[in-house]
Formats: C-alpha cells, sequence, structure tokens
C-alpha cells in the first residue's frame, strides 16, 4: 500500500472517482462525484486541486472532461486493477448487485458463531446497502464458498460491508441436497 496519508473525505472522494471510472473508464464530471458522496459540487472541485497536487487525479479538459483516477490512485486505495477479475456474485435482498465486484472476504471470530462477521470488500458503491438489508455473497471462485447474513455496518470511505453470518458453507453442499 502507498504512503500517501489522506483525509477520510479525500479517500472517500478518491473511493467514489475510482468506483465511478471503473464502471464507465471515461472521465467522471465533478457532479457526478458529488452525488455519488453527498457532497457540493465546489467541494469536491477543492478536493481534486489537491488530489491532483498528490498526482492521485488527473484533469480531463473539454465538454465529455472531468476527471481520472492514476495507476498511484489504485495503488493508494490498495485497488487491485485486473483484466479478467474473478467474478463473485454479490446478491442484495435476492437481487444481483450490478457494476459491482467482490475484492476479498475477511471473516472474524470464526470460533465464536455468534460473533463471527464477515467484512466484504467490494469495488463499486456501497451507498445503496443499509442495515439489516439481506445479503448474499459467491460462491467464490475456488473454494465455492457461498456466505450469507444481514448487513450490521457499512463503511463508505473503504467500500467494506459488514455481514452478521447467518449461514456459510459452499455450493457442493447444495448439489448433495
Amino acid at each position: 500500500m502507498s504512503s500517501i496519508e489522506l483525509t477520510a473525505s479525500q479517500k472517500r472522494i478518491l473511493t467514489a472517482l475510482v468506483n465511478l471510472h471503473s464502471e464507465t473508464e471515461g472521465a467522471i464530471k465533478g457532479e457526478e462525484i458529488a452525488t455519488e458522496v453527498d457532497r457540493n459540487p465546489g467541494t469536491i472541485r477543492n478536493q481534486m486541486q489537491s488530489l491532483k497536487a498528490l498526482q492521485l487525479v488527473e484533469g480531463v479538459p473539454g465538454p465529455k472532461g472531468g476527471y481520472k483516477p492514476t495507476a498511484t490512485a489504485f495503488n493508494t486505495l490498495d485497488v487491485q486493477t485486473l483484466d479478467e477479475a474473478a467474478e463473485v456474485p454479490l446478491f442484495h435482498n435476492d437481487e444481483p448487485v450490478e457494476n459491482t465486484n467482490v475484492e476479498q472476504i475477511s471473516l472474524s471470530n470464526i470460533h465464536h458463531p455468534d460473533l463471527c462477521r464477515a467484512e466484504i470488500h467490494i469495488q463499486g458503491s456501497v451507498t445503496d446497502f443499509h442495515a439489516d438489508d439481506v445479503m448474499r455473497v459467491g460462491p467464490t471462485p475456488l473454494a465455492n464458498l457461498i456466505i450469507e447474513g444481514q448487513l450490521d455496518n457499512k463503511d463508505e470511505t473503504s467500500n467494506i460491508l459488514s455481514l452478521k453470518i447467518q449461514s456459510m458453507h459452499t455450493s457442493a453442499d447444495d448439489s448433495n441436497q
């Protein structure tokens, strides 16, 4: 991970830019970022100046212009860019979530099932997720792991969903039933 220290606001804005850019591959207008992070477009313009100075963002002039994240931005946020990322399905209230990729699943307190949580790191917006929403992740590429639970918390700055796990099994288990 990079040694560039960002404020929470800068990190949230940069994360929103990276997420929006990954959907379109084009320049992202400040107004789109402002909508995503629920901030004033003027605030976004001011923050973009500091992010440009840190070489995390480049400005694209013209009517189709806006902002693009640099490779340094992806490194700073510890986001991996893959030509062909493995698909890990994410379901929100039994509906597939589009334009989102699960990057990492971290499990905590697996020795205590009542306290076990799954942290789901995603590329994509987490703004439409709310506490107690029903979530399902998987199957994962190698282990065919499927995690089902309720959303306990979300971190919009780091794009992390924290789930109270209700069940964990492999998709191979489904074929035996």
